[in-house]
């Protein structure tokens, strides 16, 4: 003969609930110390009846087992609710997203590109802002120039006074140079007058030395 198969609803006959309750708890604590002496697990039951009597199952402290229940729910809510300091770098990195997705967007429409989702005031302080933007780089370009052209003239005045300062030191040593060459034909001038009394003295003795061979010629007095 089969077992019948109860249906699991509450038993409305009081006597009848109270033997089901006493049959079956005797079947759950077996199975729970079964299940801790197989399985080497920490098990701990507790049970109410509909009187308020207490019923209780542990394989080793109930204690025990309650704490450690309570702190690994605890546990768990700490790793469910992040750190706070988890949670600001998380908005930091949000709002520093979002920054930087607004600034994309918004070089990319300085550039004329993803202009059609602007309506015609954005159109409109677009175009004022890009005026600023280029009348503040002519404005930089023309004092990069005149910065530019100042260092020139500097440097153009500077090699000016270079060049006078050589030209001046050049016509110096010329001067110095001319001196010299004119006392030496001075010198050299009356070294040759010594040379041609000294010829005149000896033609007057009659003297004549021509290619390492000496004459002598009577000269009338």
């Amino acid at each position: 003969m089969t077992r019948q198969k109860i249906e699991i609803k509450k038993i409305d006959n009081p006597t009848a609930r109270q033997v089901t309750f006493s049959k079956r708890r005797r079947g759950l604590f077996k199975k729970a110390q079964e299940l801790s002496t197989l399985c080497d697990a920490e098990v701990a039951l507790i049970v109410f009846s509909t009187t308020g009597r207490l019923f209780d199952y542990s394989s080793s402290s109930m204690k025990q087992v309650i704490d450690r229940h309570n702190l690994h729910s605890q546990n768990l809510h700490k790793f469910d609710q992040p750190s706070l300091q988890l949670q600001l770098e998380s908005s930091t990195y949000a709002i520093l997203s979002k920054e930087m997705a607004d600034r994309t967007r918004e070089l990319r429409q300085m550039k004329g590109e993803e202009l059609q989702e602007l309506n015609m005031e954005e159109l409109m302080r677009l175009e004022k802002s890009l005026e600023g933007g280029l009348s503040r780089v002519v404005q930089t370009k023309g004092e990069r120039l005149l910065n530019e052209i100042d260092a020139l003239r500097r440097k153009e005045a500077q090699l000016t006074e270079e060049n006078l300062r050589l030209k001046q030191h050049t016509g110096i040593n010329t001067n110095v140079q001319g001196h010299s060459f004119n006392t030496f034909i001075c010198s050299s001038s009356g070294d040759n007058s010594q040379d041609r009394e000294s010829s005149n003295t000896s033609l007057k003795l009659g003297k004549l030395h021509t290619c390492g061979t000496t004459y002598f010629h009577h000269l009338p007095y």
